[in-house]
């Protein structure tokens, strides 16, 4: 049932700014949070990645010291580590990016190290789509599952390659504003329709603080986001929600009502990740915290009804 996960995406330097605070260089990226997440699942998860002469040893330890395997993580040693910086405004909703700066990411080309070249789920992240689809072609795992991930300039100006990318993959995960870009519709229930059609059999639509839908051609599920008393830094929340549904998915057949599971694991964990900057809080979470959290979202969520009370 245990599948190997293998993880494609960023490493980075963050410099972020919210009405709370600000911190400058921090550890982000959106692979850094997507396998934090997945491995509190004690699962073999692979990271392919690049980083320039400047990334921190420590920062390498620290994923190591959840059991992520770093060997894809490609060393430039004459080049720079990808760095973005942004600005969170007062509802912590809306942001600007400020610089982004991809140094060595600019000529990334990812090669999956041989343990890991048939893995059974593969997680794509946030990339060029090029660089999306010579991850599929290294791939020799014909039965694998593939999750994937995009944004705005990837559909907007290179929208026939990420096609070709999202025909291939099996759970494409997008947010409400990427699904309307993508399809035209303005109705998110057509977005996704239109999306399924593509060619994946699943689809997550995230709406922020409102939660997510997944689709299926012919099943729905609705779920709320976790209410958080205060987001100190949303950066990441999205990358811990999905790293949450990989690594579920990683111990447990792929099927509709697993997936429902996994999103309930992914919500819990994008919500400890906006409680601070960075991946403090995602690290730092026990067993204990993930299952008391779980319990007070069921308890949140849960309705019971007696329909021989309420016979019309």
């Amino acid at each position: 049932m245990k599948k190997k996960l293998l993880v494609v995406g960023t490493l980075a330097y963050d410099s972020i700014e919210t009405p709370y605070s600000k911190v400058s260089k921090i550890l982000g990226g959106a692979s850094t949070y997507i396998v934090l997440a997945a491995s509190k699942f004690s699962i073999n998860c692979g990271l392919v990645s690049v980083i320039g002469k400047d990334f921190k040893k420590e920062y390498i330890s620290i994923l190591e010291s959840h059991n992520i395997n770093c060997d894809g993580v490609e060393l430039i040693e004459n080049g720079k580590t990808f760095f973005w910086s942004g600005k969170y405004h007062q509802n912590m909703n809306s942001r600007t990016t400020i610089k982004t700066e991809l140094n060595v990411l600019e000529n990334f080309l990812p090669k999956i190290p041989k343990n890991y070249i048939n893995s059974e789920l593969l997680m794509i992240g946030n990339l060029h789509p090029d660089v999306q689809l010579e991850i599929l072609n290294q791939s020799r795992n014909k039965k694998k599952f593939v999750i994937l991930d995009t944004m705005n300039i990837w559909i907007e100006n290179f929208r026939d390659t990420l096609k070709k990318v999202i025909s291939e993959s099996n759970l494409i995960s997008v947010n409400d504003e990427e699904a309307r870009l993508l399809t035209n519709e303005y109705s998110l229930f057509k977005a996704a329709y239109k999306i399924l059609k593509m060619g994946p059999k699943y689809i997550i639509i995230k709406k922020g603080e409102h939660g997510s839908i997944l689709f299926s051609k012919d099943k729905l599920f609705i779920i709320p986001a976790f209410p958080v008393k205060k987001v100190v830094d949303p950066t990441g929340a999205g990358d811990s929600y999905v790293g949450g549904i990989a690594g579920y998915l990683s111990n447990h057949k792929i099927n509709f009502e697993n997936i429902k599971n996994a999103i309930v694991y992914g919500t819990i964990f994008s919500s400890f990740t906006v409680e601070s900057f960075g991946i403090d809080s995602l690290e730092k979470i026990s067993k204990n915290d993930i299952f008391e959290r779980l319990k007070e979202f069921k308890n949140l969520t849960s309705v019971k009804l007696d329909f021989n009370k309420y016979r019309l």
